[in-house]
């Protein structure tokens, strides 16, 4: 894969094993960027709202890439952060175990894990997304695909020794812009539903550690979210959610007011150490 093309020019990046914080990208936090649907979804994603405009196509072969699959871009942008941190060299190239990533993004490493990344790298690989956000000219068409492409490596004996990737320029840059990152509670590997991953995601960038918190309207956040559930449905979820207050970190809560119904969300207090030990996702129960 290096021998062609652009990808020549490219140094590889190796993926550093051990226990790092996990960081993710404001803007794709931000923004409807991935299917929330467990099902295969081929509708496009077509948003906008004032200068900003997304529009996120798939195919049918493969379907949108999910909220699941991003797991790995956030997997992506914690290695390269943490080495540009550490001052090693980085690079969109990047080489790893499937094993490294499996566990980071706390799943299983059965051979049905395995067939799920390379399902995932697929749907990263074959989704198309357009967008004005980071254009100098809110008029101008930036296209990539999140993966721009991936293969497992193999030994001299047809083994199987790990996957490289290339990340487009336009996900990379975004990554080591200091202000563009965030770190987020390993705990949100855990989080099982579409809306309630989206959810924390944008709680995240919006309500950070604000000590009086954020609130959308709820038709506003379904907008946000891309999703193709009614408004009905959808803030069903979101009762539920706050029913549960399933979100690492917040305290979730909805009001009625003018005839609208509002999403409420704030930090929770949390001990430093605490804090600091779910971010690297060791297990807080079995902290003294």
């Amino acid at each position: 894969m290096r021998a062609s093309g652009t990808t020549a020019q490219l140094e590889l990046f190796r993926s550093a094993p051990g226990e790092i914080a996990a960081r993710d990208a404001q803007d794709l936090m931000a923004w409807p960027f991935f299917s929330l649907a467990k099902t295969r979804r081929c509708t496009p994603i077509d948003f906008t709202m004032g200068a900003t405009w997304i529009s996120v196509e798939a195919v049918p072969e493969h379907g949108m890439a999910t909220i699941w699959d991003a797991d790995i871009l956030i997997w992506a942008a914690s290695q390269l952060v943490e080495a540009r941190d550490a001052g090693r060299p980085t690079s969109r190239l990047i080489a790893a175990r499937p094993h490294e990533i499996l566990t980071f993004i706390g799943r299983g490493t059965g051979k049905d894990h395995y067939e799920r990344l390379r399902a995932a790298l697929d749907r990263l690989q074959s989704t198309t997304v357009a967008t004005s956000i980071r254009q100098q000219h809110q008029r101008r068409r930036h296209r990539f695909s999140w993966i721009n492409e991936w293969r497992e490596t193999s030994d001299d004996h047809g083994r199987a020794t790990g996957i490289e990737m290339i990340l487009p320029d336009w996900f990379y840059a975004g990554v080591l812009d200091r202000g563009l990152i965030l770190t987020i509670d390993r705990a949100y590997f855990s989080l099982t539903g579409g809306v309630e991953r989206w959810l924390y995601r944008i709680v995240r960038k919006h309500g950070g550690h604000q000590r009086g918190g954020w609130s959308f309207d709820v038709p506003h956040l379904h907008l946000k979210s891309g999703s193709l559930s009614p408004l009905k449905q959808f803030a069903f979820e979101l009762r539920t959610i706050v029913r549960q207050q399933s979100l690492p970190g917040y305290h979730l809560s909805l009001e009625h007011s003018f005839g609208r119904e509002r999403l409420i969300f704030k930090p929770v207090p949390v001990d430093s150490f605490i804090a600091a030990a779910r971010r690297v996702g060791l297990p807080v129960e079995k902290l003294p």
